[in-house]
């Protein structure tokens, strides 16, 4: 079974997460629905489940477009990580749980829109599109989302351990090795700082372009006919 060096940078984004074992082929993720101050034990108890399970990574989540994009840097600099179990309650404001089932399985849009979520906000601009093909050809998700019992988060983690496929909710499960390419490494760019505004696409950026050129000529010719 093939396993890697994580890359020297790893994991290269800050985030309420504990690190595990590297050699690990499950990260869990755990849906946060409360201020990061006031986060209930019962959320910690799940994250704490993972990590004690053996998880690679396991830490909450919030929101669907730049604390996305933070998981994705770190699961993609650890060829090794090939499951994400999603657990915990859905964020009301933000859908993170659907948003993030819905990233691993449909990907983005031309518009680097998640397809097929209902969340408000679901860019991730700040990403290369090689980072979230990767993100998503490396990972299968593990959806224990609504499920409060810490007992599932640890015989999940166990199955995913396996040599030989076990069955767990009606998924089978195994250790398949790392995914036989290079660690990826690289932290967001925050490019956009604010994603929760729908960015134009590149016709539509031209076209602004064009109008203020249009705007910048009109503004020069009228100076010049009153002087």
């Amino acid at each position: 079974m093939l396993k890697v060096t994580p890359h020297p940078d790893y994991p290269p984004e800050d985030g309420r997460y504990v690190r595990g074992n590297d050699a690990s082929p499950v990260a869990v993720a755990i849906i946060l629905n409360h201020d990061a101050d006031k986060i209930p034990p019962e959320i910690e108890i799940l994250v704490r489940t993972g990590i004690e399970s053996g998880a690679a990574l396991s830490g909450t989540i919030q929101t669907e477009n730049i604390g996305f994009e933070k998981v994705v840097c770190n699961i993609v600099a650890n060829p090794n990580i090939r499951y994400m179990i999603v657990g915990g309650p859905e964020s009301e404001g933000h859908l993170t749980g659907e948003a993030l089932k819905a990233l691993i399985r449909n990907g983005v849009d031309e518009k680097m829109r998640i397809r097929d979520t209902s969340a408000p906000h679901p860019f991730l601009y700040n990403l290369p599109m090689e980072f979230i093909d990767r993100f998503r050809k490396q990972l299968s998700v593990i959806d224990l989302q609504f499920e409060g019992n810490p007992e599932l988060i640890r015989k999940a983690v166990w199955s995913c351990y396996q040599e030989n496929a076990v069955e767990f909710r009606g998924y089978s499960l195994f250790d398949p090795g790392a995914i036989p390419e290079q660690p990826l490494s690289g932290k967001i760019t925050m490019k956009i700082t604010n994603p929760w505004i729908e960015q134009p696409d590149e016709k539509e950026r031209d076209a602004i372009d064009r109008a203020k050129a249009l705007m910048a000529k009109l503004k020069k010719r009228s100076k010049q006919n009153q002087g």
